[in-house]
């Protein structure tokens, strides 16, 4: 699913950020929580605070309308217009321009996410901090350290989280699990995942007048300040490096969720990026190979995982099968292969495979993504995509872009966080937020 906030998510202009709620705000951007209890939900109701309201945001909040368990209760988002049209669909759900007022308001239990991706750390921090449950849209973080200093808070502050995954709910990804798991295609020490698409910005942007209903600094938020652009909001900041992580960013988690899941992969021991053009320091590439090398596992081994965006495709034969997906997931085993994507999957040869029986289903059937994340508030059972899974996932998926950008094989240290190779991708693991943003990263 994409996630997109350009423009839903609330605003701050950059004078009230700064000077309103001095206090409350410090607190919240140095990452200590308001002096209020961390549990508030009633036994009945969730009280949820969406950031973000339509597009994506939009889709997640009609998940979250059909349980009856949860109430929306705040709705923020930098458009004024989307902000309105929201609000006459839950009227008593409070209205902001501002996000950070949104996580101070009392008697919330819980936040939803789902903006452009230099804003998913911010808020889910604050959040976090503030002793507010959290789902986000994937990926998870713009960045590297991000991903992990957002897995460390959510394990802190012992919040019940979700990525926006939520393919991972469905019953094809766990049949495939099964499979793999259960030895169907023997020992897989190769994987290839590919995305079928090609996307890049419009460069130079166009700049004229920013819309009266948008708060521009607001949607730049930690971003350096720069003018307004159609050309950016409110879809295309997938391709700019400032706000985005191109097709890589935007459909890796989703796909590469599926072998980590059945694989049971980790950190990356290695990661290699390879583009049709060298790296340009705006947009993101059109095509992109990426080598991932991941370590030995408990009783299994090593494993070289591939991504493909834009025009490339894995060379291996499947016998014309791959041709009839725009995007999928190729397991190679020793007894065969696994050819999937996220609602068909077929075992290869398929001649080698005629009379095979599945094994009975053993993973147990979601409730659905979202609902598993507002039982798990209510009743303490987990969620699938918990920020510990999926921070390292989008760890993993977004070091493809570092090792782009910087140009470079990383020899990965996860534990330092750092190439041990390539100090010079550094600048691409960290993110540098401007003021006032940046006392959150302190």
């Amino acid at each position: 699913m994409r996630n997109n906030w350009g423009p839903e998510m609330a605003t701050i202009n950059r004078r009230s950020f700064l000077m309103g709620s001095a206090a409350a705000g410090a607190g919240l951007l140095a990452g200590s929580a308001p002096a209020r209890a961390k549990v508030r939900w009633a036994p009945d109701k969730v009280r949820v605070g969406m950031i973000g309201t339509a597009a994506q945001a939009g889709w997640n909040m009609g998940q979250l309308e059909s349980n009856a368990s949860v109430t929306i209760a705040a709705l923020c988002d930098v458009d004024d217009n989307l902000l309105a049209a929201a609000a006459s669909k839950h009227p008593d759900a409070k209205t902001y321009n501002d996000f950070r007022k949104l996580i101070e308001q009392n008697g919330l239990d819980a936040v939803l996410v789902a903006t452009p991706d230099h804003i998913h750390a911010p808020a889910t921090l604050m959040a976090l901090s503030a002793g507010l449950h959290v789902y986000c849209e994937k990926p998870l973080t713009h960045t590297v350290w991000e991903a992990r200093a957002v897995a460390k808070a959510a394990a802190k502050n012992k919040r019940v989280t979700q990525m926006g995954t939520q393919i991972h709910a469905g019953g094809n990804y766990r049949r495939v699990v099964e499979l793999v798991q259960g030895g169907a295609i023997g020992t897989v020490k190769e994987v290839h995942v590919w995305v079928g698409r090609e996307n890049t910005a419009k460069v130079p942007p166009r700049t004229p007048p920013v819309p009266t209903n948008l708060h521009w600094d607001l949607w730049l938020g930690p971003a350096q300040e720069r003018p307004y652009s159609p050309d950016i909001v409110p879809f295309n900041w997938r391709w700019w490096w400032a706000f985005g992580g191109g097709t890589l960013g935007d459909m890796g988690c989703h796909h590469i969720d599926l072998p980590k899941w059945a694989l049971k992969l980790g950190n990356p021991l290695s990661v290699e990026a390879i583009g049709d053009t060298q790296p340009d320091a705006e947009v993101t590439p059109l095509n992109l190979t990426v080598k991932y090398r991941f370590p030995h596992r408990e009783g299994l081994p090593a494993v070289d995982l591939t991504w493909y965006h834009g025009d490339k495709r894995p060379q291996v034969d499947t016998l014309g099968q791959m041709d009839k997906f725009g995007a999928g997931t190729l397991f190679v085993g020793e007894k065969g292969m696994l050819l999937a994507d996220y609602d068909r999957r077929m075992l290869l040869p398929e001649k080698d495979f005629a009379g095979f029986e599945a094994p009975k289903p053993s993973i147990p059937d979601s409730i659905g993504h979202h609902n598993e994340w507002i039982e798990a508030i209510k009743n303490g059972t987990p969620t699938t995509c918990s920020f510990e899974y999926s921070g390292a996932l989008t760890e993993a998926v977004l070091l493809g872009n570092v090792s782009y950008r910087a140009g470079k094989r990383l020899e990965w240290d996860a534990k330092a966080l750092k190439a041990k190779n390539c100090p010079e991708s550094d600048r691409f693991i960290r993110p540098v937020y401007r003021e006032p943003y940046d006392k959150i990263l302190k």
